[in-house]
C-alpha cells in the first residue's frame, strides 16, 4: 500500500489467520493478532479525575480500551464480564490496578436483565457514586436466513442489547448528578442494517433512537446521553462467530481497507465523558465507520 503513514503501519490489516476464540462474545487473550487497546497515540489530560464509571463487557474489545483510557484519565472503574470470560476480566482488572485505579469487576450475564439493579448497588456499595454509565455489553450471532433465526436468539439478543441498558440507566439515574452522563454503544448496523443480523440490527436501531429520547427526558435532571457508533472493529466479538474467510478478510471493504483498533474507538467515550468537552453534548449518536458514508 503507498503513501501510508507510520499510523496506518502501527494497525494490524487483513489478511488474518483462523483463530478459536471460543463461544461468542469470545476470549480476547486468545487473539492474534492482540487488539490494540492501550492507547498507544493517546494523550491524557486528567479529564475524569475521582469520576466514577461503571462500563459493562469491559472484559475485552472497545468496552476494555474504554476502561483503560478512563482510567488513564483518572476515573475509577467498575466493569461487568460474563463468567466464561473470567481470564480477560481478571488481566484488565490487573492491567487497570497497575494504572493506579481504584477498579472492581462485577460478574454478570445482561440476558437475565432482573440483574442490572444488583450491578448497580454494587457500583455504589464499593464506590459509593456513580458519573459514568457506558451501557457497552452486546450479543451478537450471524444468522443468514431469517426463518433459522429462533426466538431463543431473537429473545436473549434483545435482553442484552437494549433491555438491559435501559434498565441498567433507570437503576443508575437516581444515583446520578447533575454533570453526570450515560454513554451508550451503538453500531453501523444499527444505521444501515445488515443481512445477516437481523435481530443484532435491530437492537442498535434501538439503542439510537434510546439515546435520543433519553437525552431530551433527561437534559432536565442534567444528565447528557449520547451513544458511539462503530464500524468494524477488531475485538473478540467478531472472530468469535464468523467463519475463518470471514475473519481473513475482516474490516477489508471499508474504506480505510481495516477494522478499526479499539483505541481507535474508546477516545470518543473519554470525550463524551468528560463534560469541558461535551457539556454541550446531548442525544448525539457519533459514527466511527472508516470512511463509510451510506
Amino acid at each position: 500500500m503507498e503513501n501510508i503513514s507510520e499510523y496506518e503501519r502501527s494497525r494490524p490489516r487483513p489478511e488474518f489467520k483462523p483463530m478459536d476464540l471460543g463461544n461468542p462474545p469470545g476470549k480476547q487473550h486468545l487473539m492474534e493478532p492482540k487488539p490494540q487497546y492501550q492507547g498507544q497515540y493517546y494523550k491524557s489530560a486528567n479529564k475524569l479525575v475521582d469520576k466514577v464509571a461503571l462500563i459493562t463487557g469491559a472484559d475485552s474489545g472497545i468496552g476494555k480500551s474504554v476502561a483503560y483510557l478512563f482510567a488513564r484519565e483518572g476515573a475509577k472503574i467498575a466493569f461487568t464480564y460474563l463468567k466464561q470470560e473470567k481470564k480477560d476480566a481478571a488481566i484488565t482488572r490487573n492491567e487497570l490496578k497497575e494504572l493506579g485505579c481504584d477498579v472492581v469487576a462485577i460478574e454478570c450475564d445482561f440476558s437475565d436483565t432482573s440483574k442490572t439493579n444488583q450491578v448497580i448497588e454494587k457500583v455504589i456499595e464499593h464506590f459509593g457514586s456513580i458519573d459514568v454509565l457506558v451501557n457497552n455489553a452486546a450479543y451478537q450471532i450471524h444468522v443468514d436466513d431469517p426463518m433459522e433465526l429462533d426466538f431463543e436468539q431473537w429473545d436473549r439478543t434483545f435482553k442484552t442489547n437494549i433491555y438491559a441498558p435501559f434498565f441498567l440507566t433507570k437503576a443508575a439515574i437516581s444515583h446520578m448528578k447533575p454533570g453526570s452522563c450515560i454513554i451508550n454503544t451503538g453500531s453501523l448496523v444499527g444505521e444501515n442494517g445488515t443481512a445477516s443480523l437481523l435481530d443484532y440490527s435491530a437492537t442498535k436501531g434501538a439503542v439510537h433512537a434510546l439515546t435520543k429520547s433519553l437525552a431530551q427526558n433527561l437534559v432536565k435532571k442534567g444528565i447528557r446521553v449520547n451513544a458511539v457508533a462503530p464500524g468494524p472493529v477488531w475485538t473478540p466479538l467478531n472472530p468469535s462467530e464468523r467463519s475463518d474467510e470471514e475473519v481473513a478478510h475482516f474490516g477489508e471493504n471499508s474504506p480505510m481497507g481495516r477494522p478499526a483498533q479499539p483505541d481507535e474507538i474508546a477516545p470518543a467515550f473519554v470525550y463524551l465523558a468528560s463534560q469541558a468537552d461535551s457539556g454541550y453534548v446531548t442525544g448525539e449518536v457519533l459514527h466511527i465507520f472508516g470512511g463509510i458514508t451510506t
